[in-house]
């Protein structure tokens, strides 16, 4: 089959690889029909090579059609047409139990003290063959996998995979009050959907983003939103009366986009041996941190800070003095897909479309143009906000 592999730092190609193969009874094979880039690929991309080897195949966020199963698959059946959820999760042990799939202890990477197995995710996260190709092996299928109808089109579906329970959840973890003012930092394909949700639910909804074309994307949809300055937090508290909006949205995370000092280091990591280049991710603090220190500035006192954004090292420097004297609380963590799954499926079905999935995709293209496509939404050209790979139509 045709896949997208990584081969080193901004390197990817689309080549012949192995089918996937039923490996264990519980396991299941989805023919891959859209597969979509993530914010979180261009981490992959651009920094965590020290985690990745050539040939791995990315892709975290697939949707398709069921072609075999294996003997103890008791859910599916051959012809079902599936979103295949990033996180790959038991759901019956503790952690499953309590709605957070994420932490799932029979998937947990003990080697890297991480939580549940992700796919297409580095060695961090279980190294397991991701969906940008043109078949995915599917463990623990019975669990991973969400049923949906045959009669609307992937982008209906396709987004349950990952982005829209993610900002879902990063709502959810923001505790808006009824009626309150929800800030969003960034405007990528998540901050979108945070944005569309605080709308639905009533929010005021204040979204800043220096990119001109995701502010008029989310325009479109009631948000208010803001060119990344200088003076932006200032702005939205003259817009709360001063206080600061009652919580907000860090959407953005780990990016090393306009900060050189962050890029030179990201770039010095990607030349060390293996070993030492785990070592520093891990532990260094080379993250980007100026849009969740700008939330903690723009949140009220008593309010909360939401991250839906990724971070990946622990020794970056908190504002621990402003957080505890503004009483922030802080809520974060990977998206529990599965926990959001019924509150999210009507909504995707609803064919007034409440949160705009058939507005997002600016980029559809077939699993050939994968790496010229990442090329582009790494560097945000083209108008380019959420990319769509199509790797079979038959």
């Amino acid at each position: 089959m045709k896949a997208l592999t990584w081969q080193g730092t901004r390197r990817v190609a689309v080549e012949e690889v192995p089918d996937p193969v039923i490996e264990r009874p519980t396991d299941a094979i989805v023919r891959i029909t859209s597969s979509a880039i993530c914010g979180s690929d261009l981490h992959l991309y651009e920094l965590l090579g020290p985690f990745l080897d050539r040939g791995d195949i990315l892709g975290h966020e697939p949707m398709g059609v069921v072609v075999e199963v294996g003997s103890e698959v008791t859910n599916l059946s051959v012809g079902d047409r599936v979103v295949i959820p990033f996180t790959i999760s038991c759901g019956h042990c503790f952690f499953c139990r309590q709605g957070l799939q994420s932490q799932c202890e029979t998937t947990q990477v003990r080697e890297y003290s991480s939580g549940a197995t992700l796919f297409g995710y580095t060695k961090l996260y279980g190294q397991v063959p991701g969906g940008q190709a043109e078949y995915l092996r599917v463990p623990l299928a019975d669990y991973n996998h969400i049923k949906v109808a045959s009669d609307l089109p992937d982008d209906r579906y396709l987004f349950l995979s990952d982005i829209l329970p993610t900002a879902w959840q990063g709502v959810e973890y923001a505790n808006v009050p009824d009626g309150g003012t929800l800030a969003v930092m960034g405007l990528g394909p998540v901050g979108q959907f945070v944005s569309r949700i605080g709308v639905h639910r009533g929010y005021r909804v204040l979204a800043v983003d220096p990119v001109a074309e995701r502010r008029e994307m989310a325009s479109r949809h009631g948000v208010e939103t803001f060119n990344l300055s200088d003076d932006v937090v200032s702005e939205l508290r003259d817009l709360t009366e001063g206080r600061g909006a009652d919580a907000v949205v860090d959407a953005v995370g780990m990016e090393a986009h306009g900060n050189p000092g962050v890029g030179i280091v990201q770039k010095a990591v990607g030349l060390l041996p293996d070993a030492l280049a785990q070592q520093m991710m891990d532990k260094a603090g080379i993250d980007r941190l100026a849009a969740l220190h700008a939330s903690i500035d723009a949140v009220r006192r008593g309010g909360t800070v939401s991250l839906s954004g990724v971070y990946a090292g622990d020794a970056d420097i908190m504002p621990m003095k402003t957080m505890f004297d503004k009483q922030v609380s802080l809520r974060m963590g990977q998206c529990n897909v599965k926990r959001w799954t019924d509150d999210l499926l009507p909504l995707v079905e609803d064919l007034s479309d409440p949160l705009g999935v058939m507005d997002l995709t600016t980029h559809s293209a077939p699993l050939e143009d994968a790496p010229a496509l990442y090329e582009t939404f790494q560097r945000t050209e083209d108008g380019c906000i959420k990319v769509v790979l199509r790797p079979s139509t038959v």
